[in-house]
C-alpha cells in the first residue's frame, strides 16, 4: 500500500461525529439481502472489517448476531462503542485489519461497508477467506454517487470549480453516471481471487437533498477534501456554497447508489 493511501485512510478518524452525522448510511433492504444471500444462521458470528462509526454494524446488531468489528481509527471505534453499548454481542477492536490476529474458520459472514478498498490488497481477500467457515460468505458494499434528475446541471457546474481550485485531483472531473451506467468491477475482482464462488450483486438507489451547509459537511467527510490545506479548502467550499445558493435555490439533490456483492467461500 502506498504512503498516500495510508494517509488518506486515516483522515476519517479526525472527526468521527461529523462522519457519523453526515454520511447517508444504507437502506434496510440491503441488510435483509445480506442475511438472505449469505444464508446466515440465526446464531451466526459476523466479522466486520472497518466498522467506522457503526453505521452498518447497528442494523445487524439489532438482528441479534454476534459481531467482531475491526476498526483502525480510535475515535471512530469509540463512537461505535457508544452507539452499540446496548448490544453485548458486539465487540469492537481498535486495530488495522492487516494486524488483526486471524481467527481461522471462525465466522459465518465477513462484511465491509465502504472500507474494503482501504485494506492492503495483498492481504484483504486471502485473510478474509481464511477467517470464514467453509460455509461462510463475504459481503462487500459501497456508495456510488450517481446522477439525479432533481439536480441536473449542478454536478457538471461544480466540476468547473474543482478544476480551478483543485487541479491536482483529476478524478473529480469525470462525468457523473446514471445508476444504470454504473458497472460492477468488484464482482470480477472477487471472482478472480479464486477464493469465492459466483458473486451475487444487488443495487439500491435513493436521493438525499442537501442545503449548502449540509452538503459541505458531507464533503468534509471525504478523504480527498480533508487533506487539502485549510485555506484552499475554505475557498473551494465558499465557491460550492455560492453555486448552490445562487443557481440552485439553496438546495441540491445527490443521487446515491449502493452496490452489494455477496459470495460464499469456495
Amino acid at each position: 500500500m502506498t504512503q498516500d493511501k495510508m494517509l488518506l485512510r486515516t483522515t476519517f478518524n479526525q472527526d468521527a461525529l461529523l462522519y457519523d452525522q453526515a454520511r447517508p448510511g444504507y437502506p434496510e433492504a440491503l441488510f435483509d439481502d445480506i442475511v438472505t444471500l449469505s444464508v446466515l444462521p440465526a446464531a451466526g458470528r459476523l466479522l466486520e472489517i472497518g466498522c467506522g462509526t457503526g453505521q452498518a454494524t447497528l442494523p445487524l446488531a439489532r438482528r441479534g448476531y454476534h459481531m467482531l468489528c475491526i476498526e483502525l481509527g480510535a475515535n471512530m471505534a469509540a463512537l461505535a462503542r457508544q452507539k452499540l453499548a446496548a448490544y453485548p454481542l458486539v465487540n469492537i477492536q481498535t486495530e488495522a485489519f492487516e494486524d488483526w490476529q486471524l481467527e481461522e474458520e471462525a465466522f459465518d459472514l465477513a462484511l465491509s461497508a465502504t472500507a474494503f478498498h482501504w485494506i492492503d490488497p495483498a492481504i484483504s481477500y486471502q485473510k478474509t477467506a481464511q477467517a470464514l467457515k467453509p460455509s461462510g460468505a463475504i459481503a462487500l458494499f459501497w456508495h456510488v454517487h450517481v446522477q439525479s434528475e432533481a439536480s441536473q446541471g449542478f454536478f457538471e457546474e461544480v466540476q468547473q470549480i474543482y478544476m480551478q481550485q483543485v487541479p491536482e485531483q483529476p478524478e473529480k472531473y469525470g462525468p457523473l453516471l446514471w445508476s444504470h451506467e454504473v458497472t460492477e468491477p468488484t464482482k470480477t475482482e472477487i471472482e478472480q481471487t479464486g477464493l469465492f464462488s459466483k458473486v451475487t450483486v444487488r443495487r439500491y438507489r435513493w436521493d438525499v437533498t442537501y442545503d449548502a451547509a449540509s452538503y459541505l459537511r458531507l464533503l468534509d467527510t471525504y478523504s480527498n477534501h480533508r487533506i487539502l490545506e485549510q485555506q484552499r479548502r475554505d475557498r473551494l467550499y465558499h465557491d460550492i456554497a455560492d453555486l448552490i445558493n445562487t443557481n440552485y435555490g439553496g438546495r441540491i439533490t445527490k443521487g446515491h447508489l449502493a452496490l452489494l456483492y455477496v459470495a460464499h467461500r469456495k
